[in-house]
This record gives C-alpha cells, sequence and structure tokens, in this order.
C-alpha cells in the first residue's frame, strides 16, 4: 500500500468521532446540515479567518484529458459540496474526484474520468463490508462509478468494472442507506450539454426514480413518478396523458432519508411542459408531490401533493429536511418541505399529515383556450409565506426604500404596464392580440430554490433562505404548431413579459443600476419554531452596494443553502454580494462576513480535523474573474 493510501486507510481506522466529520450532502440523512461540533461559537466567530484553499481548476501545468463537452463553471464548481468521513475530505472538480488533506487541502488522491464530467454536485461514501472496500459513488453524464475510496482507484467489483450505465442522467450525488443507492433523475438538454428540470415539450425521458445494490450496482427497483395503469394517481391524469410524458423528475441535489422508519422522500418535479397543461387536464400526480417510499423496496407509503396541475414551472427543487417536534408533551417525527412556491409545508413523516393545517384556497382563474385550472391549492396555515406570494401598487418601492427618482420610474412602469397579479398562484393571461402580463411572485426562480432548509434539533428551529423575484409573462398562440407540428407542437407557449424593475440613479445622476420596484428585502434569512409554526426571526439576506448609503441592507438575491451548528451559528453564502456569513441561530444577528472573489452557491460545511481545530468550509465559484475557483476553510486564529 502506498504512503497515500496508507494516510487514507490510518485515517478510516483511527476510531474517530463521528460528530467530528460531515459523511454525506447534507450532513446527514435526515438532510439536517447540522453539525453538532461548538469550538467556533458565537463568542468567537467574529475572529475566523481562512486556514487554506483548494483550488478547482488544474493548476497551471498540470495535464489533464480534454474534457468532451463544453462546461461552464457554474456546471463545474458552484454548487459542490465536499463530504468529510473518517478524517479525509472527497469532492468532484470538473473531470476529477479528490482525496484531500481536510486540514491542509493537501491532495491524497486523483481520480481522472478518461471522458465527461463528475457530477457538479458532490459524491457519496459507503462504508464497504467483508472483502468489499469502502467505496466514493458519484455519476457522470449516464454513469454510476465507484472509486475505492483508500486509493481512488475504479472498484471494478461494483457494476461492469467500477460502473453502471443509468437509464436516466442523474447530476446530483446519490444517498446511501445501508445498502441501497438512492438515486434522482435530471434531463438533458440540446445535445446533451445542459442538465436541467426545464421542460419545453411534453415527450422525452422519463422521470423515474431508481435505486441499487451497493455492493453489486444491481438496480433493486424503479418508482414511476408518472403512475403507470392501476398504480395510486394514475386516474389524475386525463385524456390517457400520461402516454409517453416526460417530467416529475426528482432532480433534488440529493435524497432525504428516514433511517429509523426505512423511509425515502422524493420532492417530485413538474410536467413536460412547464407553462402550458391543457393536454394534461387533472391534479397530475405526482408532480410537486413529497412521496414517502420504503426504501429498501420502493413501496409507495404516502403522498402530499403541494402544488395540483404544475403552471408555473415552480417545481420542487429542495430534498425535505427532518426534525422532531416535541409539542404538547408528545414528539412528532416532522418534514420540512419548501419550494419555488414560496411556502413550508411541516408534515408527519410517518403519514403526510399537515402538522399545523393546511387549507384548500380557492385560485384564479386564467383564460388560456382548452387550460385545466384546478379549484383550489394547498396553502399551509402556519407558517406563513416565506417570500412575497402576492403585488399590489401599496407594495411598490418608495423614495425612503430606494430613491424618489427610481419611486417614482416605478410607478410610471406599473401604471403603463398594468400587471396582473391574483395573489398567489396567478394564472398566466392569454394574450394574442395584446394585454396586461401576469406578473408571478414569486417567479420561477423562486422563493425557496434547491439551497432547501437546515435544522437545528436542539433548538428546534427551520433555517430556510429565500428571495423575491418575480416573473413576468403570458401564454401566446404557437406561430410553428399547425397539422404538420401538432404531434411535436403545443397550441400555446409562453412569453416573457417586461419585469418589474427599472434604473435607479443618485442624487448626483450617476446610475445605481436595475433595481426592483417591490419594496425590499429581496432576498431573507428566516427561523421558523417547527412546534409552533411561527417566525423567530427575519432578516435581509446580503447587500446591494450600488444602493445609497444607509439604505444597502435590502437583501441580494442568490443561490445556495444554509447550515447549522450547536456553537449557535448558521452559516450561508446565498448572495450576489460575494460574501459568506455567520449569523446567530437565536436571533439572527450578523457575527462574522468575508468578502471572497466569488458568490457562494454552495451549502457549507464544518468539521474537525486530527489536529483538534474546528473547520467551516464552502466552494467559491460563481460570478468571479478569471479561473480561480476554489474550496476555501476558515478556522480560528
Amino acid at each position: 500500500m502506498g504512503a497515500l493510501a496508507a494516510h487514507v486507510a490510518t485515517a478510516q481506522n483511527s476510531g474517530r468521532n463521528p460528530d467530528w466529520d460531515w459523511p454525506t450532502y447534507n450532513r446527514d440523512l435526515a438532510g439536517s446540515r447540522y453539525s453538532p461540533l461548538t469550538q467556533i461559537n458565537t463568542t468567537n466567530v467574529s475572529t475566523l479567518t481562512r486556514a487554506w484553499s483548494y483550488r478547482l481548476r488544474p493548476e497551471p501545468g498540470v495535464v489533464v484529458p480534454a474534457i468532451d463537452r463544453p462546461a461552464s463553471a457554474f456546471e463545474l464548481f458552484q454548487e459542490v459540496t465536499p463530504i468529510v468521513v473518517n478524517g479525509v475530505m472527497y469532492l468532484p472538480s470538473g473531470n476529477r474526484v479528490v482525496a484531500l488533506e481536510p486540514e491542509t487541502g493537501k491532495e491524497i488522491w486523483r481520480y481522472v474520468l478518461p471522458e465527461g464530467l463528475a457530477s457538479f454536485r458532490g459524491v457519496a461514501y459507503w462504508p464497504g463490508e467483508a472483502r468489499l472496500p469502502p467505496r466514493i459513488l458519484f455519476t457522470s453524464l449516464r454513469k454510476l462509478i465507484a472509486l475505492d475510496a483508500r486509493t481512488g482507484t475504479l472498484d471494478v467489483e461494483f457494476g461492469n468494472r467500477g460502473q453502471v450505465d443509468l437509464e436516466i442522467p442523474y447530476a446530483g450525488v446519490p444517498a446511501v442507506y445501508r445498502n441501497v443507492i438512492l438515486m434522482g433523475s435530471n434531463f438533458f438538454g440540446p445535445g446533451e450539454r445542459h442538465i436541467g428540470p426545464h421542460l419545453s415539450t411534453n415527450r422525452g425521458e422519463k422521470g423515474d426514480t431508481h435505486a441499487y445494490d451497493a455492493r453489486t450496482g444491481e438496480k433493486l427497483w424503479d418508482f414511476h413518478t408518472i403512475p403507470l395503469p392501476g398504480e395510486v394517481g394514475h386516474d389524475s391524469w386525463g385524456n390517457d396523458s400520461w402516454k409517453d410524458r416526460t417530467g416529475n423528475n426528482v432532480w433534488s441535489f440529493t435524497l432525504t432519508v428516514d433511517e429509523q422508519r426505512g423511509l425515502v422522500y422524493l420532492p417530485v418535479s413538474g410536467p413536460g411542459m412547464n407553462f402550458y397543461g391543457g393536454d394534461r387536464p387533472g391534479d397530475n400526480l405526482f408532480s410537486n408531490t413529497t412521496v414517502a417510499l420504503d426504501a429498501q423496496t420502493g413501496t409507495l407509503k404516502w403522498y402530499f401533493q403541494n402544488i395540483r396541475h404544475e403552471l408555473w414551472d415552480y417545481n420542487l427543487p429542495p430534498a425535505p429536511g427532518l426534525i422532531d417536534i416535541r409539542k404538547d408533551g408528545t414528539t412528532i417525527p416532522a418534514l420540512v418541505q419548501v419550494g419555488k412556491s414560496g411556502f413550508m409545508f411541516i408534515l408527519n413523516r410517518e403519514s403526510g399529515t399537515p402538522v399545523h393545517g393546511v387549507d384548500q384556497h380557492p385560485m384564479a382563474k386564467g383564460d388560456v383556450p382548452g387550460e385545466w385550472y384546478p379549484a383550489a391549492q394547498p396553502i399551509p396555515r402556519k407558517p406563513g409565506p416565506v417570500a412575497r406570494v402576492s403585488m399590489t401598487e401599496q407594495d411598490l418601492v418608495t423614495a425612503d426604500d430606494t430613491t424618489p427618482e427610481h419611486a417614482r420610474a416605478c410607478k410610471e412602469l406599473w401604471d403603463r404596464v398594468k400587471f396582473r397579479n391574483d395573489g398567489p398562484y396567478t394564472p398566466w393571461n392569454y394574450r394574442p392580440n395584446g394585454g396586461p402580463p401576469s406578473l408571478i411572485f414569486p417567479g420561477i426562480t423562486g422563493g425557496v430554490n434547491w439551497g432547501g432548509t437546515a435544522t437545528d434539533p436542539a433548538l428546534g428551529y427551520i433555517f430556510v433562505n429565500s428571495k423575491d423575484e418575480p416573473s413576468s409573462g403570458w401564454i401566446a398562440p404557437n406561430p410553428r404548431y399547425n397539422e404538420k407540428t401538432k404531434d411535436t407542437e403545443f397550441p400555446y407557449v409562453f412569453q416573457n413579459g417586461e419585469g418589474l424593475s427599472v434604473e435607479a440613479k443618485d442624487n448626483d445622476g450617476k446610475s445605481l443600476g436595475n433595481l426592483p420596484c417591490f419594496r425590499p428585502p429581496w432576498a431573507s434569512l428566516i427561523a421558523v419554531d417547527a412546534a409552533t409554526g411561527e417566525f423567530v426571526w427575519r432578516v435581509p439576506l446580503g447587500v446591494n452596494d450600488n444602493m445609497p448609503e444607509g439604505r444597502k441592507n435590502v437583501g441580494s438575491p442568490g443561490y445556495g443553502g444554509p447550515m447549522v451548528t450547536a456553537g449557535g451559528l448558521v452559516f450561508i453564502g446565498a448572495t450576489r454580494d460575494r460574501s459568506f456569513r455567520a449569523f446567530d441561530s437565536r436571533t439572527g444577528k450578523e457575527l462574522w462576513s468575508v468578502r471572497l472573489d466569488y458568490n457562494v452557491t454552495a451549502i457549507p460545511i464544518t468539521y474537525q480535523g486530527r489536529n483538534g481545530k474546528q473547520y467551516v468550509a464552502v466552494i467559491a465559484a460563481a460570478n468571479g474573474q478569471g479561473n480561480n475557483e476554489s474550496l476555501l476553510a476558515f478556522a480560528l486564529p
């Protein structure tokens, strides 16, 4: 065994305290993102400094095989979250997977893919058994690949000499429960150059979920997210619209498992196409639904549909987080499901029953020919919306929010465009010959996107970041639709409308850039008491440096999510101001921040090194300059 492999083997057999590690994408299969470490806490976090960094692109002069398809930095690095298992850090880095010393960032081993890219979200760990070594599992295009965690070499005992061909591609991180590998699914765009949930057609790959044997790679089960004849939910697809239907995929970055009950929870996305559903009358299960399955068999246990007949591209990006609620002397096993719609559903994770109640709210109907509109949508009684879900003239910015000139321009825009907003789930207007656009809050990016939640079991709090970014547009006749194209085109398509933002200027006439016309904050970090459903605190997340002095703390909408520690801290990036921050988990007070060269759009982690130090690490890789996207680690001096 070489020196590097010996380093890994020593770490893995050291009797290390598991509290010191971050062994899965969300730290645990419950999706809590909670660490019991306390060395870094509210009294000393202000002194946190950079300890080391690891450059994600190959260093100059390092030769690696050419990547076989173009990929932006977003695809390569922005969403990567490392794991730390038995004192070794593992992560994907473009067309590499690497093992690092978590105290220094020094490479222990490197595996270079002969073609394609490693998942741009993360990797998973399986501990091995008997004669089988521990494995690092990750996806690449349409493959699930296993490496020997000790050496970084292909584990040829898995699948077909180290890999399994996937029926449906998945860019996320496998969830490993016992000896079961649980997988979501993504769709490729044109030319297989982009993986995402966006659907402009009703035909294509299925969104089914799969499970594989962690020892052999053999497929164990499938779950049909668009139910087949005889299955629960099949009758929610009118006119046989389930046939040859794409969508309803589970594209969350990983899955959540209740290990005690053996349940895996699927946040199922929306059906194709995104904005028109006249060809699929009905609720369209299991679209926009939290589904509970037996993790060993794939048997349906329960489901809760968050949105009926999805028309807003809200899908359901994040996996839920689990938390036990102590209420009235009893413990309720709960899960927390959030999404782009701006609502938080707290459900009993054994039954799917809402803990704080859900009301069926009547919804405004649209006028798109042939469209099917549900009579009502479920709205949780508690908590209230975690993002803006409606807009009236009274919600326009004032001179005190931004500038007098900007407020006047926003009022002029509002009066001229005459946006339509009917509150949550406003329908898209039909606009064959003009008319006002629909203004949808939240827009197609949320609300809450894939960043999801962190949960603190000691406090009983749920932490979530959200943003207020609307969409504007309408449905119009499709000029490409005719008798010859009716099998490949829809009669109606979505078109973008004018946005609800205008340029602002300061007193000297200098441009402050385009600013939203609705009142700030435009991005928030929120704490919810799971037992009561009430907001504990809500603070702006991020600053806008273009704003006038004294008005910069308006929130800076970005992507990513939080993690929380027993040291009383919530760490998060998720802004566009290139900052990484720590907040007091009890009060929401910002205690520390650092400006970086890139935005943080990944989930941060924390762990304890073999030297006894606690570290906080995060990928900074979005919207920066040059090619220095990096993994950054911070520690106390």
